[in-house]
């Protein structure tokens, strides 16, 4: 039995732990290859009902002395497949410390290409991507650059928005609305939206500040490709196309160059296991936002079209994509999630 181990990551795990267990049963008639293990430094994550076996990391670790902390992990737990999130990147980079223990490490894509795809403005940089171009942004970094930048851009594009080089789940993300003050828009419940004159006012105030994105507000419909791939070769992709309208779902739509985008950066970043690719239509046509190197909060909504993309992933990690049958994508399917309330541990 392979002992697999998710440590600290995004709440998206327990769905794909709940994933991988029940294709695993299906798959050896319910004497499973796979035991999971998941670690997280809240000793009551909700992810840990969806393992066999879980435990509470130190809070503080960072860096190296997390590594170590991980291998010692390994050692103690006799875990033979590793598939990191917290300091996935250094994880990576020390597997074969990691092999010397006979544990494998799950890598997404190497340390530099990880550091790479969370510095969005370095990122799109270097991209080359002719059938889904990034939307039209400048880097700033200082208020003289900002208005540079909104001088440049604004005459070219209808709205703009702005965002920060590094973030996740959106955090940071803003519309620049022209017209109504930031009270006029909290009032009306408008979200991702601030005054634009206020924004400038603020960045004004500080000699520098972290780079931010200042681009072309794309307003089309989103997409999010949940992805699989091995070693650079795109295994799988199943892409959800956000509808407009609360309570709509998600339409799995199998575009082509959406698809073919994929497999292209799966090949140029030699991306493996499982990863996101988020897309939106704008003006000239579909457009990249980013690439998330992990396992969207979505992953459940992709699955629920054929592909059980986390154990797809991880049997082919282990006994190679040479042996597993890839699901057809069920295209039109229209897909959503439900809460449901549980008790924690």
């Amino acid at each position: 039995m392979q002992r697999v181990w998710f440590n600290k990551t995004f709440s998206s795990v327990g769905t794909a732990m709940r994933l991988i267990r029940k294709a695993d049963m299906a798959a050896t008639n319910g004497a499973p290859r796979y035991h999971i293990v998941c670690s997280n430094t809240n000793a009551h994550a909700a992810a840990f009902l969806s393992a066999h076996e879980y435990a509470v990391e130190p809070s503080g670790l960072t860096g190296f002395n997390y590594v170590e902390w991980c291998l010692e992990f390994c050692r103690e737990r006799g875990i033979t497949i590793f598939w990191p999130g917290k300091e996935a990147g250094l994880i990576g980079s020390a597997s074969a410390r990691f092999a010397a223990i006979g544990t494998r490490v799950l890598s997404v894509a190497s340390e530099e290409t990880l550091t790479l795809m969370h510095d969005k403005a370095r990122f799109c940089d270097g991209l080359d991507l002719p059938m889904a171009r990034p939307a039209d942004y400048r880097a700033v970094t200082t208020i003289a650059e900002y208005d540079a930048a909104y001088a440049e851009l604004r005459p070219l594009h209808r709205k703009l928005c702005i965002k920060p080089s590094e973030s996740v789940y959106a955090l940071g993300f803003a519309i620049l609305d022209e017209e109504r003050t930031s009270a006029q828009l909290l009032l009306a419940g408008a979200a991702y939206q601030i005054n634009a004159q206020e924004l400038r006012n603020g960045l004004a105030q500080m000699a520098s500040f972290k780079t931010l994105l200042l681009m072309e507000y794309l307003d089309g419909h989103e997409y999010s490709a949940d992805c699989v791939a091995d070693q650079g070769k795109l295994v799988c992709a199943v892409p959800r196309k956000k509808l407009h309208g609360g309570g709509s779902g998600q339409l799995i739509e199998l575009r082509d160059d959406l698809l073919a985008a994929c497999e292209k950066l799966a090949r140029d970043y030699r991306l493996n296991g499982v990863f996101n690719i988020q897309f939106r239509e704008g003006a000239n046509g579909l457009a990249l936002l980013e690439i998330n190197p992990r396992m969207s909060g979505g992953i459940g909504m992709a699955c629920a079209a054929g592909p059980n993309l986390p154990y797809l992933a991880l049997a082919g990690f282990d006994q190679g994509f040479d042996k597993l049958t890839v699901p057809a994508v069920q295209e039109g399917m229209r897909v959503g999630e439900a809460a449901y309330a549980v008790e924690l541990p």
